[in-house]
């Protein structure tokens, strides 16, 4: 479900700094006029041209709203400031928190929404005017000022310096752009980039991302001699294997996949993985062996049930019933949820974050109604959230309730409420064949 955002009756008129809303209802009312208009006389390169124009249009609007969340994330400050002093963390994760709501954004991308806004006043002049006349794009603009996050004002002003003697550089590409800062990086700030490279190799570590067609990505973020001497091992299985005299019946890639999964499990052969995972079941399924409603691994998508029979390895799997969608319930009497109560919490929020537009991993098990103002700890009132989100409601300002129509609503400390998500059923199975 889309979150809904309802703004407070003082957010009418004339916003900060000056702007007036009603510009902005304007450019509203011309951009869904173009959208509505006829396009079936405009000539091929009449097309090409507005395409053109609209890039330009978009990258300035990024930059007006880069610009907008700096003078919001200043407000925020200066209204939380109590002589002087400040929770320097505890301001920055509630900006953080309400620009990655208003924008639709996840966490991650709201940090560094929050970071740019910051950094492109901080030194990167000539980037930001690039930005604001529509000729650098938000990517291109992200991608210079991670490389430059950690230096200084002057610092950054030498880089953004010399990025700006470089000829055409509006047509490099974002790759280009981001190889360029960092040498420029390691040139003028080498102690910085030193320590950053150690800091660097502290965070290394693997993670799985859900990918189409029952698929997952498995990245490993390791040091790049690490990670080449990983990559050169497994193209030496292939090239063994390609020397083998039997035919070889699979490609490159498929090599360095199994060769891969079979080093790191120890297992003989890439499919006998012995595992033991939590699956969630339609009670449908089970009923219908007919039924075509797919099983359903928590956080990485649907899979086909026949793929769970497989003979090879050892698979144990913790089913979960569902019907419509929704994990059947679960109650407790601690103030904390664990076991069953746990898993069913996590699972009904497919192991991802509820806060609405975040799709972190589920870290923290969160009582809609805290625990302290009488909230129980059951499957109603439970939620799956990550750790950041769990921190940020604990501010003065924020509200976590369940509405009426049982949709869980986020306020912020401005009045703003969104909607979390709902889980959505899978569509109705077809009926059953009569048979033949």
């Amino acid at each position: 479900m889309t979150a809904t955002h309802e703004p407070p009756a003082h957010a009418t008129g004339v916003l900060a700094g000056g702007f007036p809303s009603g510009d902005l209802t304007l450019l509203r009312f011309h951009l869904d006029h173009a959208l509505a208009a006829d396009t079936s006389t405009l000539s091929e390169a009449e097309l090409i041209d507005q395409i053109q124009e609209i890039e330009t249009l978009r990258a300035s609007l990024a930059a007006l709203q880069t610009d907008r969340i700096r003078a919001f994330a200043q407000a925020h400050v200066d209204s939380h400031r109590v002589d002087d002093r400040i929770d320097v963390d505890k301001i920055h994760r509630s900006v953080v928190a309400q620009i990655q709501l208003a924008c639709r954004a996840s966490t991650t991308e709201a940090r560094t929404r929050v970071a740019d806004a910051r950094d492109l006043h901080a030194g990167l002049d000539d980037v930001r005017r690039l930005h604001e006349t529509g000729q650098f794009s938000a990517a291109k603009v992200t991608a210079i000022a991670v490389e430059c996050r950690d230096l200084d004002t002057t610092q950054r002003a030498r880089i953004d310096a010399r990025l700006a003697a470089v000829h055409d550089l509006t047509r490099y590409g974002i790759g280009r752009l981001r190889a360029m800062t960092r040498r420029l990086v390691a040139e003028i700030a080498p102690d910085r980039f030193r320590a950053r490279v150690h800091a660097a190799r502290v965070e290394r570590r693997v993670t799985l991302r859900p990918a189409p067609d029952a698929m997952s990505y498995l990245t490993a973020y390791v040091p790049v001699e690490q990670g080449a001497a990983c990559l050169a091992a497994l193209q030496k299985a292939f090239v063994e294997i390609q020397v083998d005299p039997r035919p070889l019946t699979r490609t490159r890639g498929q090599v360095l996949a199994d060769t891969l999964v079979e080093r790191v499990t120890g297992q003989a052969t890439a499919t006998a993985v012995n595992l033991e995972v939590q699956v969630t079941v339609p009670i449908q399924a089970l009923l219908d062996p007919r039924s075509p409603l797919p099983a359903e691994f928590p956080g990485l998508g649907p899979v086909p049930a026949d793929l769970l029979a497989n003979p090879e390895g050892t698979k144990s799997l913790r089913r979960l019933l569902t019907d419509h969608g929704l994990v059947i319930g679960g109650d407790s009497r601690r103030r904390t949820f664990t076991g069953l109560l746990a898993t069913l919490v996590k699972a009904r929020a497919e192991n991802r974050c509820t806060e609405p537009y975040c799709d972190a991993p589920v870290r923290h098990l969160d009582h809609i109604r805290r625990d302290a103002d009488g909230g129980r700890t059951e499957l109603e009132n439970g939620r799956g959230v990550c750790e950041f989100h769990n921190h940020v409601r604990e501010q003065l300002g924020w509200q976590v309730f369940r509405a009426p129509d049982g949709i869980v609503v986020t306020v912020t400390p401005t009045g703003h409420g969104y909607c979390g998500p709902t889980p959505q059923p899978p569509p109705p199975a077809p009926p059953p064949r009569a048979p033949t």
